[in-house]
């Protein structure tokens, strides 16, 4: 996460948690950037993405608040689980809590919202 985005270290602490609950949930990596996007919303976030270490398991969440943009990026491998159509959705509720103004809760429930859609169907044998 962007320092100087505003957040106090307990509500860093809590996407903190958020994300590594994602992660334990569909076995990805999250990001998320809050702050000042350089240029158009939608080819930083793709910059940001690509300079992850694994952006192919990657899901990157870029909000910049001022601008009012939010941008969701899922790598190839990531794609394979997540639809877009289940991008979309996650989006709409974020976009519905930070209208609200609830930057923090519309993060936290974005990105458990992603992992729950993200998570690989649990397979039974007989």
């Amino acid at each position: 996460m962007a320092r100087g985005d505003g957040f106090s270290d307990d509500q860093r602490y809590e996407i903190d948690r958020a994300i590594r609950a994602a992660e334990t949930v569909c076995r990805y990596e999250f990001s998320v950037y809050v702050g000042a996007s350089d240029g158009e919303g939608g080819p930083f976030a793709q910059r940001l993405h690509a300079s992850l270490i694994a952006p192919s398991r990657s899901i990157l969440i870029m909000v910049d608040p001022a601008a009012r943009l939010l941008e969701i990026v899922t790598g190839s491998v990531v794609r394979r689980e997540l639809s877009d159509d289940s991008v979309r959705l996650a989006a709409v509720a974020m976009q519905s809590a930070f209208a609200q103004g609830d930057l923090l809760g519309g993060i936290t429930r974005g990105v458990a919202q992603l992992a729950d859609a993200a998570r690989k169907p649990v397979t039974l044998h007989a």
